[in-house]
């Protein structure tokens, strides 16, 4: 997947500050909260994932790789924090495994835990951009709920939920097809 290339352009991407709450959406194992923590440490830098057995994984990571980091349990679409907690939000890998609705939902609360301002940072699964990811994107839809990924919808789905000046601008082309690097802005009112 060219992991550690995508994720350090999602973090480069991102811009984050000193100070800012930065939530690292669907994170699994925490690769990406901790590289997030290691690249900017000045920054207050959550996790959250739907299954406890990888945060127990991630949690071990971080304290082997010394980030002070938080690793919260619960889901995208049912996000366990405040009105306009977060600076930034980003998220890795995550929307391919969501149904349409549960897609929506999960940006609807994004939009919702950012500040004005804030900015969220998508990479994923998207449009075939070349011939391999044209023959391999059949297969992956049978393997992942990944069609509105690959009808190009997720620009789409991020201005439904209200988000501004959406840029669909990176892409790697991988052994599972081309990943995107999205980002959209909550608009300061």
């Amino acid at each position: 997947m060219r992991e550690e290339q995508f994720k350090k352009q999602l973090v480069r991407q991102a811009q984050i500050q000193a100070g800012q709450n930065v939530l690292d959406l669907g994170c699994g194992t925490a690769t990406l909260t901790i590289l997030i923590k290691q690249t900017h440490p000045e920054a207050e830098v959550t996790g959250l994932d739907g299954d406890p057995r990888v945060l127990a994984i991630g949690r071990a990571k971080a304290a082997k790789a010394g980030a002070a980091i938080i690793l919260d349990q619960g889901m995208s679409f049912r996000l366990p924090y405040s009105d306009e907690s977060f600076d930034r939000v980003l998220s890795s890998l995550l929307f391919h495994h969501l149904n349409t609705e549960n897609k929506q939902r999960t940006l609807d609360e994004v939009y919702r835990v950012l500040r004005p301002g804030g900015e969220f940072h998508l990479a994923d699964l998207s449009r075939p951009l070349n011939l391999w990811a044209r023959l391999v994107s059949p297969l992956m839809a049978r393997l992942e709920d990944v069609s509105d990924n690959h009808k190009g919808l997720l620009p789409v789905m991020m201005r439904q939920a209200g988000f501004k000046l959406v840029e669909d601008g990176v892409h790697f082309s991988t052994l599972f097809g081309t990943l995107s690097i999205y980002r959209g802005q909550k608009p300061v009112y």
